[in-house]
């Protein structure tokens, strides 16, 4: 068998329920795994080391309690650059702290940016410095409200 890097074909249905179990909480005890999944330990971490080595899982990280979040503002902001300028907006806007994620889009704005800040004053500060990032010719904001559904 072939294996190419991130290939999601590769994924059989138990590798699907052990993303899964990981998206729920990526610290749960391989043990538990194996116990959710009902297959022994060995096979818990040979699927593991699989994933990581095919570039499936990169890595864990940290999701907010709600409790914290409901402190938090955040938005989304489209972004629409100048001419030949996306990649100095996308370098500036990745030296800012407040944004957790950079999508390239397609349609009239060319990046959507997820920002996060504490108020709605830190907010509009942020804001204004995306604004004024090289590259950048306007933006639109979208204030998130509730959280529904986050894997």
């Amino acid at each position: 068998m072939t294996t190419r890097k991130g290939a999601s074909a590769d994924l059989d249905p138990m590798d699907s329920r052990l993303l899964a179990c990981l998206r729920e909480d990526a610290r749960r005890p391989v043990s538990q795994l194996a116990t959710v999944l009902e297959i022994p330990r060995a096979q818990v971490y040979a699927r593991l080391e699989r994933l990581e080595a095919e570039g499936i899982i990169e890595g864990y990280t940290v999701r907010l309690g709600t409790a914290f979040s409901k402190t938090r503002m955040r938005a989304h902001v489209m972004i629409k650059t100048l001419p030949r300028q996306g990649q100095a907006a996308e370098t500036g806007l990745a030296e800012i702290a407040e944004v957790s994620a950079i999508y390239a889009i397609s349609g009239e704005y060319d990046i959507i940016v997820l920002v996060e800040a504490a108020d709605s004053v830190a907010m509009n500060e942020l804001l204004d410095r995306i604004g004024m990032l090289d590259g950048v010719e306007r933006t639109t904001t979208s204030v998130i409200l509730a959280t529904k559904l986050e894997r």
